[in-house]
């Protein structure tokens, strides 16, 4: 049965011998439990563990587990689902939570399957690897390299504000930052984890940190920024703290993004990198910035899904606003950073800096590139960068279409209309997407905030 499930581009062969070295690695590694991960449709984190001695057949035959409890995925009737492991995704966790030297536990990530074997269309991953197969037709391989901002907080209480652990700014260094000592324990896991880091640093609001991933193929970087998540959050509470990708969870300083760089390769080559096009970008990557633009609206419920998400997205806090690109203007929707004089033909590359660590990095990455590879396909003309600083609103008059959505409301209107996210997602998660968050703002329109008691109860 597993052979109905297309676990990728490597041949029969190549995952075979994948296969075979996670079940001796397991084997000779003395693992005790192999914990099986997978995404809902908001990128929520599940996992189930296993023995190892079950690992073999759940290559061959899956986990079978009822659907219809995971938001985004089954309903009743047709509950029931397959998990196969990816054994390419296989690796040994590190930090035990007992403690204990002979405790190993391994992780893998799992694709999700119909009783027949055929690819679940409510799985988050098997969507992203269906684009994927998309852009391999066309001979292209997506890669991407988030910078993934996030908060420590003193708790997770949400009856009162929230409460940083530091007042450092960008790139501070102090010897009483207690938080710098616990993204430095986090980096270690991370690495013994398998996940490679490429910066780490204080960021500019207070107790607010970064943490940038090197670059991979979208896959693999979806299935790290999961894990991330996961492994930020275990060491915050293992030190007494909490961790939040919540985008705004602060009022008056700027909030989270998750600043994602792109780009497509043919084989060893960069497809954005043309050393006779003006300022080195190809005219693929020109065209791949011409769709994202043309259908950033469209896009922007599934990179942005939270109603706090809008809060963030706002002049003034370093995010952006308006849909246009530029190379040295970082109030830009895209940008097209300076690659090193001698990395030109290999750094070369977009920076999409709409995006929020809140989103599901497997159906954000799908909708950024299916959006950039119709731009490629279509032959999208790249209108003129941004060079000049962008007015204030006060200051200049905007067409609604020069903006991005500036609610969860009006990205799930722009999303609605869009064949290219309904394709892009499949009908499933589509439809499931929109009636989950049209209740999510329907919640927050009739709730009443402190705000509007503090500013109403007694002047009116």
């Amino acid at each position: 049965m597993a052979d109905d499930v297309n676990f990728g581009s490597f041949d029969d062969a190549t995952a075979e011998h994948q296969r075979d070295y996670v079940l001796r690695a397991v084997e000779e590694r003395r693992v005790r439990m192999i914990r099986l991960w997978f995404t809902d449709v908001l990128g929520q984190l599940k996992s189930v563990a296993i023995s190892p001695v079950e690992l073999d057949a759940a290559f061959d035959e899956g986990v079978q587990f009822d659907g219809s409890a995971i938001d985004g995925f089954s309903r009743v009737q047709e509950s029931d689902v397959l998990a196969f492991p990816d054994p390419n995704s296989f690796q040994l966790m590190s930090g035990s939570r007992s403690g204990s030297a002979d405790d190993v536990t391994a992780r893998i990530y799992c694709d999700i399957a119909n009783l027949d074997g055929t690819p679940f269309e409510g799985d988050p991953r098997q969507v992203l690897r269906r684009n994927l197969r998309r852009a391999a037709e066309a001979g292209f391989e997506f890669m991407c390299a988030p910078e993934v901002e996030y908060f420590y907080l003193a708790s997770d209480d949400p009856s009162g504000p929230p409460r940083p652990l530091d007042h450092a700014s960008y790139f501070d260094l102090t010897t009483f930052d207690e938080t710098t000592d616990i993204r430095r324990r986090t980096i270690q896991r991370l690495e013994t984890s398998g996940i490679p880091v490429e910066y780490s640093f204080h960021e500019d609001a207070p107790s607010q940190h970064e943490i940038d991933l090197r670059y991979t193929d979208a896959l693999a970087m979806a299935d790290n920024v999961m894990a991330l998540r996961m492994i930020v959050r275990e060491v915050a509470v293992a030190s007494g703290v909490h961790a939040t990708f919540m985008p705004k969870p602060m009022e008056g300083v700027q909030g989270s993004g998750m600043h994602t760089h792109l780009s497509l390769w043919q084989g060893d080559t960069n497809a954005f990198y043309d050393a006779d096009a003006e300022h080195g970008l190809s005219k693929v990557a020109r065209a791949f910035i011409a769709g994202i633009l043309r259908h950033a609206s469209e896009i922007t419920a599934v990179t942005n899904q939270l109603v706090n998400s809008y809060k963030r997205l706002v002049a003034g806090f370093e995010a952006p606003v308006h849909i246009n690109w530029a190379r040295n203007d970082r109030s830009a929707l895209i940008r097209v950073p300076v690659p090193k004089q001698n990395k030109r033909a290999q750094g070369t590359r977009i920076e999409y800096r709409s995006i929020d660590p809140a989103c599901n990095p497997y159906l954000a990455f799908s909708v950024l590139l299916a959006a950039g590879l119709a731009g490629v396909s279509g032959n999208y003309e790249l209108g003129p960068e941004l060079t000049s600083p962008r007015l204030s609103e006060t200051e200049r008059r905007v067409d609604d279409d020069e903006l991005l959505p500036n609610n969860l409301a009006a990205a799930l209107d722009a999303m609605e209309r869009s064949e290219l996210v309904r394709e892009a997602l499949g009908e499933h998660i589509f439809e499931w997407f929109l009636r989950n968050k049209r209740a999510e703002w329907g919640a927050y329109r009739t709730h009443v905030s402190s705000f509007e008691l503090e500013r109403y109860l007694k002047a009116w």
